[in-house]
């Protein structure tokens, strides 16, 4: 029957803005959504309140740093930290082409979930354009391994991510989240799940300049007693994993065009994900690239092999 996939790229019809404030820098950010011609990918610019500077392609190429969060370009010059959140909701709702202003070096945090950047794209909406997405098949397995943790891609006939999480303290434990993807599943299950952290940890994160921004308004936060301390309590039984989901959705968004395949991860990050990605992208036997082929009306899509998108990282 083959798999269902939307055969054309997306955009966004308008403009959406929105103004937070970054959870390392605690400084505050404007960002701004527009449409992107075909073939574009996602592009990070920023500006400076009278001109354009330097632009960032949303590449697992360009990932400079993944201490905390994932970065794109020099941890000690230019660069976009925070990427994954606003990534993961382009993934999770299907938009292949964006142009995003940033007035800062980082992106805003507003409630740690992708939810707020899901509320942007809806109010531009979507437009579905007149190329055919490509996407990444995996076509045989590729794995990584660092100690206990480990990530791989396997062939799959559709878009699956089984991420699992194993921490010590019982307020999280040993947690797995297990789905394939497409927009309502996102919507549904994963867009809402919070960063989160250890009350332990924050004075240490202060002291290295991080986390300034961070607050119980945008982070789950556990404390010394290993419970919960946010009044509101978890959105989700297993909040964190779902979370830890949606970064690593973040962080594969930064292939270049949609896979098609399985991402399993245990004890996996930022890190992990980005090694995980290149590992793939690195041996070109291990995926194919495709498009869908013309189908009748009701029928699932056929796939064909084509050239490589021209914006993805193994052509730079």
């Amino acid at each position: 029957m083959g798999i269902v996939l939307h055969d054309y790229q997306t955009t966004l019809k308008t403009r959406a803005s929105l103004t937070g404030i970054g959870v390392h820098s605690g400084k505050e950010v404007s960002i701004s959504f527009m449409p992107a011609d075909a073939d574009t990918g996602i592009v990070f610019q920023l500006f400076n309140g009278a001109e354009l500077g330097r632009e960032f392609r949303a590449l697992v190429s360009e990932v400079g740093a993944t201490d905390l969060c994932t970065m794109l370009g020099d941890p000690a010059g230019e660069h976009i930290a925070t990427v994954e959140h606003i990534m993961a909701a382009l993934f999770g709702l299907g938009i292949d082409n964006v142009a995003i202003e940033i007035d800062g070096s980082e992106v805003p945090i507003f409630d740690g979930s992708a939810m707020p950047f899901v509320e942007a794209i809806d109010q531009a909406g979507v437009e579905t354009l007149s190329v055919k997405r490509r996407y990444i098949r995996v076509i045989k397995p590729v794995r990584i391994e660092n100690g206990a943790s480990w990530a791989e891609f396997k062939p799959y006939d559709g878009t699956r991510f089984e991420v699992e999480i194993d921490f010590e303290s019982p307020a999280i434990g040993r947690q797995l989240f297990a789905s394939d993807i497409n927009a309502d599943i996102f919507r549904r299950d994963i867009a809402r799940a919070r960063t989160f952290g250890f009350m332990k940890d924050v004075e240490r994160l202060w002291a290295a300049g991080y986390a300034l921004g961070s607050s119980l308004e945008n982070s789950l936060v556990i404390g010394d007693d290993n419970r919960v301390i946010n009044m509101g309590g978890l959105r989700y039984p297993n909040e964190f994993v779902r979370h830890k989901t949606l970064d690593a959705m973040g962080d594969l968004a930064l292939a270049g065009a949609r896979f098609i395949g399985c991402f399993r991860s245990y004890r996996g990050g930022h890190r992990m994900n980005a090694a995980a990605l290149r590992r793939l992208l690195s041996d070109r036997t291990a995926f194919e690239i495709v498009e869908t082929t013309r189908r009748e009306r009701g029928r699932s899509a056929e796939m064909n092999a084509v050239n490589a998108p021209l914006y993805a990282p193994w052509m730079i």
